[in-house]
């Protein structure tokens, strides 16, 4: 048939891109973690599963602390969490306390600066 083109291009719809977050099925954002992990210049070079890896940390940590909290406030008769019931969690889990004790060298409330390798 002499009237007819026969494209070579496909008519596929264009697929949605999809989030570092949602493939590694997170809550927490990937993407930003990656954008703090690299203005805070922690370190030359960045693997690209580090933020993904960072930020799973962050969410199963704050998962676990937010159930432990909530079954305070459960055994307390509330039905909302509130920071007294977050504290109490923090302070009885042996973990969750040595994670949070403030460093005792660095008492005028600076933080240290971490050490540059040259």
């Amino acid at each position: 048939m002499a009237g007819k083109k026969l494209s070579s291009k496909s008519t596929k719809p264009k697929k949605q891109p999809i989030s570092r977050s949602t493939r590694a099925e997170l809550q927490f954002p990937v993407s930003r973690v990656d954008r703090f992990l690299r203005q805070g210049d922690y370190a030359q070079r960045l693997s690209s599963s580090t933020p993904v890896f960072l930020a799973a940390i962050l969410e199963y940590l704050t998962a676990n602390i937010l159930e432990l909290a909530g079954n305070e406030a459960h055994s307390q008769g509330r039905r909302r969490i509130t920071p007294e019931h977050v504290e109490t969690v923090v302070e009885n889990n042996q973990h969750l306390h040595h994670l949070f004790q403030e460093d005792a060298k660095s008492s005028d409330g600076e933080v240290p600066e971490p050490e540059k390798k040259q």
